[in-house]
C-alpha cells in the first residue's frame, strides 16, 4: 500500500520471495520526475544522507552512480556548507561525509524505474485502499476503490477520493503498509477484530514554507554549496538554501507553533531576517524567484509500535513514515526507508530464524531506532512540545549531559565533528560518539574556538 519510496523498495525486496507483488498508489504517477499530490512534503527539502546511500546501493547496486550521472549534487560536510548551529558558527574542515540534495521527485523516479522493470512487480494507479480482507488471525488481502478523476498528480491533497465504483478484492498472502503518515491502518485493523498499533509522539508544531530560486549567477556568491541554520531550543528558526539537480536552489524557512513562516512572497522574504545573521536575506534579495511558495505543517514525530506483541494478523507489515515518521528537519526520512527495506530484506533472508510478522517487524522497526531517538531527543527540549512521548527515561539526563558537551565541540573539533556526523547521517550507530579520542576531546578537551562571522571560504585554501 503506497509507491513511494518506502512501497517501492519493500516491493523490490519482496520479489525475491513472492510469484507476484502489486504496488497500489492512490496518485497517477507522471512518466517523469514530477511532485504529486500524495506526496505534499516533496516540493520541500529532502537530502540522503549516507545511511542511506549505502542501503540504497546495497538494494539496488548501482544506484549512487546513477544518482550522480543524473546531476543530484553532492555537499561535503562540513567543507561545502555554511552553517549555523547552538550559537556556533561551524569550521569548514575538510568533509568527512556527504549528503545528496536533489529534489525528492527525482530519486524517487530513479528508485522507481529500476524497481518496476522487474516483471514480478505490478503497479495499480489511482487506486486507494479501503480495508483489509481477513480476519485477526491473517490477513488475506486488501479492498481497492479506484479515485475519481480528480485523483491525478495535481490534485489537491485529500482530493479526487470520489467514488469509483464499488470496492473490489486484491487477494495476498502478506500485506504492507507504506501510505504513510496518515495511515488508516488503525481503522481498518479495528474492522477486522484486531488490535492497532500503540502511538508515540512529540509535536514541535513545526511549520516549514518552501520556494526555488535561481542564484545571481548561478551561485551563492561564494564557494559553499548549501547554507543551513538548524533551529533549537534558545534559536527556534530555522532556514536554508540547498542545490537542485537543475542548478537552482531550494529556499526554506520554518518556525514553532504561532510563528509559522508566511507563504506569500513579501512575508517569505521577510522571513529571512529571523535568522541569526542576515546573509540568507542578502541573498534572496538579489536572486530570481522561479516557484510559489509552498507550506508544510504536519512535521510530528511518530512512531507505531508494531513491534510491541498485541492482537494482529499475521502476514501485515508497516514501514516508512507508516511506522514511524520524523520531524523533516533532520532530514532523515528517505534514508530510514532504505535501511527499512534492508532490514526486511535480512530478515526474510536469515537462516537461522522463521520470519514470523512480529520478528520480521521488530527487525524493521529497529533499523528506524536511531533516527528517533535523534529527532525525538532533539524535539523533546523544543519549547512548546507536546505529546505522549515527552517523558525522558532513566538513562537520558547523563546521556543528555554528555551529548550537550558533544555539540559544544561539533562546530569547531575535528574529531567529535567526524564521529558526530557519522552518528547524524545514519552511517554509524551512537556508540561512534564514546570511541576514546572521542571521549577524551568531549572530556577533557576544551571548547574549540569557531568562526565569529559566517565562514565564505573552506579552510586550507
Amino acid at each position: 500500500m503506497g509507491g513511494s519510496l518506502a512501497g517501492l523498495l519493500a516491493a523490490h525486496v519482496l520479489a525475491g520471495h513472492a510469484d507476484t507483488v502489486t504496488v497500489v498508489e492512490r496518485d497517477r504517477l507522471s512518466p517523469g520526475p514530477e511532485a504529486r499530490a500524495g506526496v505534499p512534503q516533496s516540493r520541500h527539502p529532502h537530502v540522503l544522507l549516507e545511511g542511506g546511500q549505502l542501503a540504497l546501493d546495497a538494494l539496488l547496486p548501482g544506484f549512487m552512480a546513477g544518482l550522480r550521472a543524473s546531476g543530484a549534487p553532492c555537499v561535503g560536510l562540513p567543507s561545502d556548507m555554511v552553517q549555523w548551529q547552538s550559537g556556533r558558527w561551524f569550521r569548514r574542515t575538510p568533509a568527512t561525509t556527504h549528503i545528496y540534495t536533489g529534489s525528492r521527485a527525482q530519486l524517487e523516479h530513479l528508485v522507481r524505474e529500476r524497481v518496476l522493470a522487474n516483471p514480478v512487480i505490478s503497479l495499480v494507479e489511482s487506486t486507494e485502499v479501503v480495508g483489509l480482507l481477513g480476519d485477526s488471525s491473517r490477513v488475506r488481502g486488501v479492498l481497492l476503490r479506484e479515485r475519481g478523476t480528480g485523483a491525478g498528480s495535481g490534485a489537491d491533497e485529500g482530493a479526487g477520493s470520489g467514488s469509483g465504483g464499488e470496492p473490489r478484492p486484491l487477494e495476498a498472502d502478506v500485506v504492507v503498509d507504506a501510505s504513510g503518515h496518515s495511515s488508516r491502518a488503525a481503522q481498518w485493523l479495528t474492522a477486522i477484530e484486531a488490535e492497532p498499533a500503540a502511538e508515540e509522539t512529540i509535536d514541535t508544531g513545526l511549520a516549514y514554507a518552501s520556494r526555488i530560486y535561481r542564484g545571481h549567477g548561478g551561485s551563492l556568491g561564494t564557494d559553499a554549496l548549501a547554507y543551513y541554520v538548524i533551529p533549537n531550543p534558545r534559536q527556534v528558526h530555522g532556514g536554508g538554501v540547498i542545490p537542485l539537480e537543475d542548478g537552482t536552489y531550494l529556499v526554506t524557512f520554518s518556525g514553532l507553533r504561532g510563528d509559522e513562516p508566511p507563504t506569500d512572497e513579501a512575508g517569505f522574504t521577510a522571513y529571512a531576517k529571523r535568522l541569526p545573521h542576515p546573509f540568507v536575506h542578502r541573498w534572496l534579495l538579489e536572486s530570481e524567484p522561479l516557484s510559489p511558495v509552498w507550506g508544510f505543517r504536519k512535521t510530528s514525530n511518530l512512531r507505531r509500535r508494531y513491534d510491541r506483541p498485541g492482537r494482529r494478523p499475521a502476514g501485515f507489515l508497516a514501514t516508512g513514515d507508516a511506522l514511524c515518521t520524523f520531524n523533516p528537519v533532520y532530514g532523515q526520512g528517505m534514508s530510514v526507508a532504505a535501511m527499512s527495506a534492508v532490514a526486511l530484506r535480512d530478515a526474510l533472508a536469515d537462516p537461522r530464524r522463521t520470519p514470523t510478522t512480529l520478528r520480521v517487524q521488530q527487525t524493521v522497526c529497529r533499523a528506524s531506532r536511531q533516527a528517533w531517538d535523534i529527532s525525538a531527543g532533539s524535539d523533546r527540549q523544543m519549547p512548546g512540545a507536546t505529546g505522549n512521548a515527552l517523558a525522558a527515561g532513566a538513562l537520558d539526563r547523563p546521556v543528555g549531559w554528555y551529548l550537550d558537551r558533544v555539540q559544544e565541540r561539533y562546530a569547531g573539533d575535528p574529531v567529535v565533528g567526524s564521529a558526530f556526523r557519522s552518528v547524524l547521517t545514519l552511517r554509524a550507530p551512537v556508540t561512534a560518539l564514546f570511541a576514546p579520542e572521542v571521549a577524551r576531546a568531549v572530556l577533557f578537551g576544551a571548547v574549540p574556538e569557531t568562526p565569529q562571522e559566517p565562514p565564505m571560504g573552506r579552510e586550507g585554501r
